[in-house]
């Protein structure tokens, strides 16, 4: 329950951040432009908070946190006297109209730039993208990937952690080949160019990551089959499970790694298993009762509160992504820029049809993101932010009517026939756009119950 109310006070700041750049972006373009703005607004619905400042324009926060609105005045529905036309949206000229409806996307981009400097200027700990195992046959052991080969771009774009490597594979989901520069395994030799054949690559993103799909996963520390944390009631505690226990046996099976240990647990929920741990140099035999969980794609598993010790990262492969402030403008003007393009082709793919609609997200999942980087620190925080802040602005430029992007489109019309679209074409068009947007949510909120 707690996990619950943090997510979702975490999701109504982050909103709450987001809105409030989107609609200050409209608000300051327009007051700029000679716009009356009267309301300016964070959520929907009921005020429950409001103060009309010494600028005469209301402020208020209202009881529905899903976005929020800035009121202009307007001859198209309100009764605007003579003296007051000079200050209405509708009487303003193309280009002051077209700069204030596009101000909130962009206002949204430069939070994000701004956001991601602050990440690169405090810093985060990250590890060298070296890969760890590779499976054979695999996409990626056809392509020529070895273990211990550390990855250096994806199709041209510098992969400097495994979040950029991420990325990187994920923007060629639909596509039918990427190419992945290496550095060698023993650090000698020359970097060489490898191609990726995507034509067999099924990738399920609620099933697996990017990297498991094409087959092989980053290096991790060794871990050990010495336990270093037992979860308080949990079928560990209840088997006798001491921290310093180190698992011998499970299910009278010799133990080599701890893999085997999960494999046979999550296979046993509800089940008993014979365990032999050694214990202060004696060996013991204890039988563990797994608890069950059910797990999307693989039914019900099972699992025990238990966690071994993990050995250190080498110290060659951990470093601080961390830059000055003159450096950070650029480092993040330039992951802005990557955020873009990859919303874009994602966009593009998600409509042609080379990924499925089950990969929409809603609020659900925007709030665990929220509540779960919140959880790590103000900097990890940051950075969703950003990524959540570039994806407002992608899809608020998308020219669908109700959205930005379709009042920027109805105003390109206008441009070429050198007079507004009818309003009755508007509003059978912000019907059509409001149907369609509508719908997107639904199935959005659908996939984010599937998930739980």
């Amino acid at each position: 329950m707690t996990g619950i109310l943090w997510n979702f006070a975490s999701f109504i700041i982050a909103l709450g951040i987001l809105v409030a750049v989107h609609e200050f972006g409209h608000f300051w373009v327009a007051r700029r432009c000679g716009v009356r703005v009267e309301k300016f607004s964070i959520g929907f619905g009921k005020s429950i908070w409001s103060k009309v400042g010494k600028d005469g324009t209301e402020y208020s926060i209202s009881v529905i946190p899903l976005g929020g609105y800035v009121k202009m005045l307007d001859g198209r529905v309100d009764d605007v006297s003579e003296a007051d036309q000079e200050f209405a949206f509708d009487k303003k000229p193309l280009w002051k109209r077209s700069a204030i409806v596009a101000a909130g996307p962009v206002f949204n981009f430069l939070f994000a730039i701004v956001a991601y400097w602050l990440v690169f200027m405090i810093g985060v700990p990250a590890v060298k993208p070296v890969v760890g195992q590779v499976t054979p046959y695999s996409i990626a052991a056809e392509a020529g990937l070895e273990s211990g080969m550390e990855l250096k771009s994806v199709s041209g774009v510098k992969t400097a952690d495994w979040e950029s490597v991420n990325m990187g594979l994920i923007s060629h989901i639909g596509d039918e080949r990427l190419t992945m520069t290496v550095a060698p395994a023993d650090g000698v030799g020359i970097e060489q160019t490898i191609t990726f054949d995507l034509t067999k690559w099924n990738f399920d993103p609620e099933q697996q990551s990017a990297m498991s799909a094409l087959g092989f996963v980053p290096f991790t520390p060794e871990i050990s089959t010495t336990l270093i944390n037992i979860t308080e009631g949990s079928a560990g505690e209840r088997a006798g499970l001491k921290e310093g226990d180190t698992l011998v046996t499970i299910d009278n099976k010799p133990i080599e790694v701890w893999q085997q240990v999960v494999d046979a647990i999550q296979k046993h929920p509800n089940a008993p298993l014979a365990l032999e741990v050694l214990r202060d140099g004696e060996k013991i035999t204890l039988t563990i009762v797994p608890d069950s969980r059910e797990m999307k794609g693989k039914g019900e598993v099972g699992f025990a509160g238990i966690a071994p010790e993990v050995a250190e990262w080498p110290q060659s492969y951990r470093f601080d992504l961390q830059f000055g402030v003159i450096d950070s403008v650029g480092k993040a003007v330039e992951k802005t820029g990557q955020v873009i393009d990859l919303t874009i082709s994602m966009l593009k793919k998600l409509i042609v049809g080379d990924v499925g609609l089950n990969n929409l997200s809603g609020p659900i999942s925007i709030a665990k993101g929220a509540g779960t980087t919140a959880d790590y620190g103000l900097v990890y925080f940051l950075g969703f932010l950003a990524l959540i802040s570039v994806n407002l602005g992608i899809i608020n430029l998308v020219p669908l009517p109700m959205l930005d992007g379709g009042h920027l489109l109805f105003f390109a019309i206008e441009a070429v026939i050198r007079r507004p679209v009818p309003e009755k074409i508007q509003e059978m068009g912000y019907r059509v756009g409001g149907a369609i947007i509508f719908s997107l949510m639904a199935v959005a909120i659908f996939n984010d119950f599937a998930r739980l």
